[in-house]
């Protein structure tokens, strides 16, 4: 669908978010999905990262319909928690850079500082509220350029709300959550039943029938992928559910949260044929796959070539479309970016905040049987046509 024609159902959204204070998704998903189209699996995969938070606040609701709307293949979710155990999408793990918290004076005495990464952050941490008191507050855009007509619109969602609108899309969405900051979270929040993060995540998505591995008939009917920057959690899980895993690899100065594991360690051969055992493959901050210098691309490493030499596939992160993001290389143009990517790189799939342009390249570029069929048909429809006239 395009652009231009996706917004009325927000509209809706926004008197319902405005009006209630109650899940706006049914707990969990009533609608089949017998009859629902596919997911897409014969190009790299279009990943809504925190759902297509370029147009609207990130991790919201309606940021994920809109990426829906807009062609995604899977949504892209970061999983915390809350100070009550309750499984919350929200990417940092303080709450002063997308949310009011700060018109909410209620909460002014809650401002804390934990050693995160070993560095010590202050701030609004979601580990110190309730499900309750986390869903008074609404989310705003991260960056100033963006549009910012729907700050303040939108609450925080929880991990099942996410889920049942992946699972009410029209079409089969793949979900692609992220255990995030477990090391943290295991610290501050405690469960009764003495289970960790990983097991209430895990539990989450066997409740709503996640399973099987990759390209199995059971992941077809619920794709999902499995993220962590922590190893030790993906290593953990492994033996909670067959789903597929990949490891997200930071910037090369940042080692694991979890194993103080270096860039280079962590990518290393030994390495890479050590954690395929327990993923199907990694996401890099694609600055580290092509370095840049001054804004300019460099010569592309080869973890790329080695990855997949591996078996192993590699979903790069983030594309955006504005021109900060842009290097100069592609002269401001996303689209460029896309095919220099996926033509000249060959990754398998891309974290982008803007799904709606990446799905557009793609439907462009891809390869149709029924166009070439067609397009076969006419030709050779022009071919007896002429033939005929040079007899006459």
């Amino acid at each position: 669908m395009a652009a231009s024609h996706c917004f009325t159902p927000f509209v809706f959204l926004l008197l319902l978010v405005g009006c209630s204070g109650r899940p706006l998704y049914p707990l969990p998903s009533k609608i089949a999905n017998a009859y629902r189209q596919p997911l897409q699996t014969s190009r790299p995969y279009n990943i809504a990262h925190r759902g297509s938070n370029g147009e609207i606040p990130e991790e919201t609701a309606a940021a994920y319909m809109r990426a829906i709307e807009e062609g995604t293949d899977f949504i892209e979710t970061d999983i915390l928690s809350s100070k009550d155990g309750v499984l919350i999408c929200f990417h940092d793990v303080t709450l002063d850079d997308t949310t009011d918290i700060a018109q909410h004076k209620e909460f002014a005495d809650r401002k804390q500082t934990y050693d995160v990464q070993g560095v010590n952050t202050a701030g609004f941490f979601t580990v110190d509220f309730t499900l309750k008191e986390l869903k008074t507050l609404r989310v705003k855009q991260r960056y100033a350029f963006r549009d910012q007509q729907y700050n303040g619109k939108f609450p925080i969602i929880t991990f099942e709300e996410f889920i049942s609108i992946a699972l009410d899309a029209p079409r089969v969405v793949g979900i692609y959550p992220e255990i995030k900051n477990p090391v943290l979270i295991n610290q501050h929040v405690k469960w009764s039943d003495g289970k960790r993060f990983e097991d209430k995540f895990v539990e989450t998505l066997k409740k709503y029938g996640y399973k099987g591995s990759y390209m199995s008939k059971d992941w077809l009917k619920k794709p999902a992928f499995i993220q962590s920057f922590a190893p030790t959690s993906l290593v953990y899980v492994s033996n909670l559910t067959d789903l597929p895993k990949i490891f997200l690899i930071d910037d090369i100065s940042i080692p694991t949260q979890d194993t103080n594991q270096s860039y280079w360690e962590i990518t290393s051969d030994s390495y890479l044929s050590y954690i395929k055992d327990y993923v199907v493959g990694i996401g890099p901050w694609k600055d580290t796959i092509v370095p840049v210098v001054n804004n300019y691309l460099q010569t592309p490493t080869d973890l790329v070539s080695r990855a997949h030499a591996h078996n192993l596939q590699v979903h790069p992160y983030t594309y955006r479309n504005e021109n900060s993001f842009l290097h100069f290389d592609f002269h401001e143009d996303p689209y460029q970016e896309y095919e220099y990517w996926l033509k000249e790189i060959g990754v398998d799939g891309l974290f982008t905040d803007f799904t709606g342009s990446l799905h557009k390249y793609q439907e462009w570029t891809s390869f149709n049987r029924s166009d070439y069929n067609n397009a076969s048909k006419l030709l050779h429809q022009i071919a007896l046509l002429v033939s005929s006239y040079t007899k006459a």
